[in-house]
């Protein structure tokens, strides 16, 4: 059973791989994506990151799916890394014509930069601009250069919110950025993308999420070596 909550809080994973131990937890028909969005009602597709997807297979997602579903989309790196924000809107045109078959089922869209990349408030400023001209929705940045604790103006000028990773890349205690959407993105700790996460941690996180008061995301990115799916379940279990 799925977690229903006003504001909206969407507990998942980045992906929708479930590993064979756990799928008895699970309803036991359909894709691996039908049965994932039968416990979760949120999932980051970072394979958007490496690669383009046809916009019949994101519709096809987006159909195969509960209406209360939602997705969020990692932006892709040719973009992000090898373009560094700069010149990029045809880039961003292409992006947001393929994810946008998702519809309504598209939820957030996720910008993280590479750790090389400093907050250059121009190039910045020019690159949101852009991305609004063409995307009206929720927007998340995952910076990972020191520069951008600087960026908070600008971020909440564009409505662009910031991601609470964990491990912290820069050390901050609070998000910085437009607050009226929280993203928090657990990448495992202490071996990053492999470490699962303590009950006493998991259990103080779903308290966090559950007094948030604007539209959450909560992804589970410590999909290397298996943790994510149990790691995500406990956190729906505790608030269910």
């Amino acid at each position: 059973m799925t977690l229903l909550t006003e504001p909206p809080l969407y507990i998942g994973c980045a992906g929708w791989s479930l590993p064979r131990e756990q799928w008895p937890r699970f309803h036991g028909e359909g894709s691996h994506l039908q049965r994932y969005a039968s416990r979760f009602l949120g999932v980051e597709i970072n394979s958007a990151f490496y690669r383009p997807h046809r916009p019949a297979t994101y519709a096809r997602w987006g159909a195969s799916v509960p209406e209360n579903f939602r997705f969020s989309v990692k932006m892709p790196k040719q973009i992000t890394h090898e373009h560094r924000l700069e010149h990029c809107e045809p880039l961003l045109a292409s992006f947001l014509e393929q994810c946008g078959a998702l519809g309504e089922r598209l939820g957030c869209l996720l910008v993280q930069l590479p750790p090389s990349l400093a907050f250059e408030p121009v190039t910045a400023a020019l690159f949101f601009e852009a991305l609004r001209r063409l995307y009206s929705g929720p927007v998340v940045l995952e910076p990972r250069h020191p520069s951008w604790l600087e960026a908070g103006e600008l971020l909440e000028a564009w409505h662009v919110g910031w991601v609470e990773a964990d491990p912290a890349p820069l050390g901050e205690r609070e998000p910085l950025g437009w607050q009226g959407v929280a993203y928090v993105r657990l990448h495992g700790t202490p071996k990053i993308y492999y470490s699962a996460y303590s009950e006493l941690f998991l259990t103080a996180l779903a308290e966090r999420l559950r007094s948030r008061a604007v539209p959450t995301w909560c992804i589970f990115d410590n999909t290397a070596a298996g943790a994510a799916v149990p790691d995500a379940l406990q956190v729906v279990e505790q608030l269910e």
